[in-house]
């Protein structure tokens, strides 16, 4: 990794610094006051999109891709570039950044051309939220909890940042609904908890390379994870109701949330989808074909040495 990168700022999936003197030690609450406003007329306009990690969340990508009105698979080519999320090795993708300036390839001088659409992270900034997914408790499927009480919020205030100057007063609730992080944490929860309980595994277990690729195309590409569903045997192992199946098969946040369904049962085990009772029963039925042939096989072997040492007996006599 060259300097330049070392040199950048990191930014988490909810543009967190991992540079804690930049993060201001105080504990807030939805209810708690700020003082901040970003706008053209901050000379500061636009330095926070360069030397950044801008992680992007499957909403953030599907937003982005019906915005620029290209296939996901294009705009993933063009603008991103992988990463790992959340330090696992579950793959993701981030902003790749402008080789001349090493600024987000959305924004100009005169501001974010993406802006309504813009990333979660963005949104986030200058608040960030505590990972109050990690070392929760587990519901009875295994999946990480936490009530709303543990939520806490904190600010990144850094010294390029004139915002803090301005007069605007609100509270962090007033600022999230402003900023439309709430709509993006409710589309990005579950998505989220995957990568936090992955991450709360450590690296005693790797994922497989299968499990990583699904992983990635159901994050990444709704239209493949939709094909993957439509032509292959999907719906022919898997018990899923008519009104499920046609929501997912026109609705692309349908699609996406069911995305974290799927993946919830394959990477987790979580007890969300129901194999088919046909499926079940033939697996079995191919599991006992493969005992039945594995003991034949081993009687034959048995056979054919017992007849071995009897010819050897015969021979020596």
């Amino acid at each position: 990794m060259n300097e330049k990168k070392l040199s950048d700022k990191e930014k988490s999936l909810f543009g967190k610094e991992l540079n804690p003197s930049n993060i201001l030690p105080q504990k807030l609450t939805m209810g708690s006051k700020i003082k901040f406003r970003c706008h053209p007329g901050v000379r500061c306009f636009t330095a926070c999109c360069g030397g950044i990690k801008i992680v992007l969340t499957p909403y953030d990508i599907l937003e982005l891709t019906k915005r620029l009105d290209m296939p996901a698979h294009e705009f993933l080519h063009k603008f991103t570039e992988p990463t790992y999320l959340e330090k696992t090795d579950m793959p993701g993708v981030q902003l790749k950044l402008r080789q001349e300036d090493n600024k987000c390839p959305f924004v100009t001088p005169e501001g974010c051309t993406v802006y309504s659409d813009r990333p979660t992270a963005c949104r986030y900034y200058p608040v960030g939220m505590a990972d109050f997914h990690e070392g929760g408790t587990r519901d009875a499927d295994g999946n990480e909890s936490a009530s709303e009480e543990e939520k806490f919020f904190f600010i990144v205030k850094e010294e390029h940042c004139k915002g803090f100057e301005e007069d605007k007063v609100w509270t962090i609730e007033e600022w999230r609904a402003d900023q439309g992080v709430d709509v993006r944490d409710e589309m990005n929860m579950e998505w989220l908890r995957l990568v936090m309980r992955r991450k709360s595994f450590g690296h005693q277990a790797s994922l497989s390379d299968q499990a990583k690729r699904m992983f990635f195309m159901a994050s990444t590409d709704l239209a493949s994870f939709r094909r993957f569903i439509f032509e292959s045997s999907f719906l022919d192992t898997y018990e899923i109701d008519e009104e499920t199946t046609e929501k997912i098969r026109t609705d692309d946040v349908e699609l996406m949330h069911f995305s974290f369904v799927y993946l919830a049962a394959t990477l987790f085990g979580a007890q969300v989808l129901k194999i088919r009772e046909e499926k079940v029963q033939a697996k079995m039925k191919e599991m006992e074909a493969r005992q039945d042939e594995s003991v034949l096989s081993s009687i034959k072997e048995y056979e054919e040495l017992k007849t071995e040492r009897e010819k050897q007996k015969t021979e020596k006599k």
